[in-house]
């Protein structure tokens, strides 16, 4: 029977005196035909295996006989009648439900192993029916539980992520795939690339040298953007964003679907700056005024002109901006499937990774298991949602102890796994920072030449240095790593392409 509901009468006296009860949906028709037809053909179960599991069943005897059977296949032994008889014969559901006779039942009173994808994926069907009755219980439980650690918005969130885990439960998106299949991926990729202007497989930053060496920012990649205070990685990253936007442009086919022919739309989290501050920021930009002025209101006349029309230009542009500080990974996720269904989305932007908060369950084992679970989870959702996730993150102090100041990668602040998970590293630095701030003093024992050409030799480097900032890609898994030098302008915070025969040659490695 499919069981979505019995009359059965309430207790007597009861407030639903004579009124039906309702049953959780099963179907125990379909499950013992399922496990008959395993009995009959051990291939039967390879056919429904990947997406149907013990606790499926809705009969607690069938998830036994189904396990079972799973763990004998797995072993190479055949699962019938015979060979699950040493297994069960004590268990009390089977001698409650005939002993041995009834697994010969099941075998016998099977037709055809032909359907037994289709009764898997009906009695998929119907335990899904039951965790949704389920979760729907817990929703409005939790919603009469007032709780000042959760807020109604945080439910909402917990309760979508829920609900989307549930829906891909079971979904054989996994598996092999005919290398025919992956070649033919591949050559689209590499023909979309040879369409673009710049030959690029991936989400272009239009920024010339970076580009070259990453070949644009690839689906499915977590790429983090890492450097300390001031180096100007929340500038290289908003920059990236809004190329990325103001780039995009698409075309719809004969069927109405969307196709991106370059750029993308853009989600940045900025978990440390408003939505206020990082627009004020971009048309700072774009406009080349100083953000410092714009606030202060100490605006020429032309200059607001320029600016109410570089905001015209850029009102249609597709950046979406959330500024709620500390969200969670979950929130991050529902957030992003949510903008991707209702608008599309190509990239995504955090800044910075620190500031985000692992689920609930994972924020109990310290800071380091924290930020592992966080970057897994950034990993999870770039794969999700095949789009590049750009994430800022901060480095360790000992950048500043050494002589040297460029980053490496054992600098990467809390947790090794931020190097593990990410499929690019790149750091922002900038010489002129350091050597601004350690003009040499002359040495008591110094004479007035000596002192003179040490000074002489700090200002050339300051000259050489000026507008000038290195991003060094330390991991990349599917191409070169190495340096790429790009124009800096400290008024705007503004990155662009470098001149290189302005400023001499650099070594790629």
């Amino acid at each position: 029977m499919t069981g979505y509901e019995m009359s059965l009468p309430l207790p007597d006296g009861g407030p639903g005196d004579g009124m039906p009860v309702r049953e959780l949906p099963h179907n125990l028709e379909a499950e013992q035909a399922l496990l008959g037809a395993i009995f009959q053909s051990n291939r039967a179960y390879e056919r429904v295996s990947e997406f149907l599991q013990a606790d499926h069943f809705a009969n607690a005897l069938h998830a036994r006989i189904y396990g079972a059977c799973g763990r004998l296949i797995e072993q190479g032994h055949l699962a019938t009648p015979v060979t699950l008889k040493g297994y069960l014969e004590n268990d009390p559901l089977l001698k409650e439900a005939g002993g041995p006779a009834y697994l010969a039942h099941l075998a016998n009173s099977v037709i055809t192993v032909v359907n037994a994808e289709d009764y898997g994926r009906l009695i998929h069907d119907f335990a899904l029916r039951r965790e949704l009755i389920d979760l729907g219980q817990q929703m409005v439980n939790e919603a009469y539980e007032v709780s000042f650690d959760r807020s109604a918005t945080d439910q909402i969130e917990i309760a979508e992520q829920k609900l989307y885990d549930l829906a891909t439960t079971g979904h054989q998106e996994g598996g092999f795939q005919d290398f025919r299949m992956a070649l033919t991926t591949a050559i689209h990729m590499a023909e979309a690339a040879h369409r673009r202007a710049g030959q690029l497989a991936g989400v272009p930053t239009d920024l010339v040298d970076l580009d070259k060496k990453l070949g644009g920012l690839h689906p499915s990649d977590l790429i983090i953007l890492a450097g300390r205070p001031s180096m100007g990685k929340t500038a290289l990253a908003t920059n990236i964003a809004f190329n990325a936007a103001k780039l995009y442009k698409e075309k719809i086919d004969a069927t109405g679907q969307r196709e991106t022919l370059d750029g993308a739309k853009v989600a940045f989290f900025s978990l440390e700056m408003s939505a206020e501050q990082l627009a004020t920021r971009l048309l700072a930009q774009e406009a080349e005024i100083s953000s410092h002025k714009i606030r202060t209101g100490e605006l020429a006349n032309e200059d607001f002109s320029r600016m109410v029309q570089v905001s015209h230009e850029l009102h249609s542009m597709p950046l979406f901006i959330d500024d709620t500080p500390a969200l969670s990974v979950s929130a991050v996720r529902t957030r992003c499937r949510r903008l991707a269904r209702q608008h599309g989305l190509g990239l995504i932007v955090i800044d910075y990774l620190q500031l985000l908060s692992a689920n609930p369950g994972d924020r109990s084992d310290g800071r380091v298991n924290e930020v592992s679970a966080i970057t897994r989870g950034l990993k999870a959702l770039a794969k999700e949602l095949n789009v590049p996730v750009i994430a800022l993150s901060q480095l360790s102090r000992a950048v500043e102890q050494r002589d040297d100041k460029k980053p490496q990668l054992s600098d990467l602040r809390e947790s090794g796994s931020i190097e593990q998970d990410a499929d690019v590293v790149m750091f922002v630095y900038r010489e002129e920072y350091y050597l601004s701030r350690s003009e040499p003093g002359r040495k008591p024992e110094e004479d007035e030449n000596r002192f003179m050409e040490r000074h002489r030799a700090w200002m050339e480097r300051c000259e050489k240095a000026h507008n000038v900032a290195e991003v060094i890609v330390a991991k990349q898994r599917h191409g070169p790593i190495g340096s790429v030098r790009l124009f800096f302008d400290g008024n705007y915070t503004k990155f662009g392409n470098l001149i290189a025969s302005d400023y001499g040659s650099y070594d790629d490695e």
